[in-house]
């Protein structure tokens, strides 16, 4: 989980640096993009993995799913992060692409407090 969010807050910060770029007409580092794109997919892999993780890990304890409000939250960080990947494929040909992107990560912010929260008491019940 912590990788996630190293690789949120770059996003955010390799993000919010564009931005700026873009706003003021100043040529951008040629390596911010793909930088921004690969910690991207890093991040979509690794919330991909903390979700395999999550359910094989759930379901070979409890024999079921449906205990906790942590698998909610984490459907939802993983939808978030789905949509807004999809999304920032989209930018160069959509118009509503990177304010729909921009949006969902900031609603993700929300997914992790969430998602952390709710996880914390799920590794409470797996320690002694």
């Amino acid at each position: 989980m912590g990788l996630s969010l190293v690789a949120y807050v770059l996003l955010g910060v390799t993000g919010v640096w564009m931005f700026r770029h873009r706003t003021t007409q100043q040529p951008r580092p040629p390596w911010l993009r793909p930088f921004h794109a690969i910690a991207g997919i890093a991040m979509v892999v690794l919330v991909l993995l903390l979700l395999g993780i999550g359910l094989v890990g759930t379901i070979g304890h409890y024999g079921n799913l449906g205990h906790s409000p942590h698998l909610i939250a984490g459907l939802l960080v993983v939808a978030l992060v789905s949509i807004s990947a999809w999304s920032a494929t989209q930018i160069h040909s959509v118009v509503w692409a990177r304010s729909l992107h921009v949006s969902l990560n900031l609603i993700l912010f929300f997914g992790f407090l969430w998602v952390s929260l709710t996880g914390w008491d799920v590794v409470q019940k797996y320690l002694p």
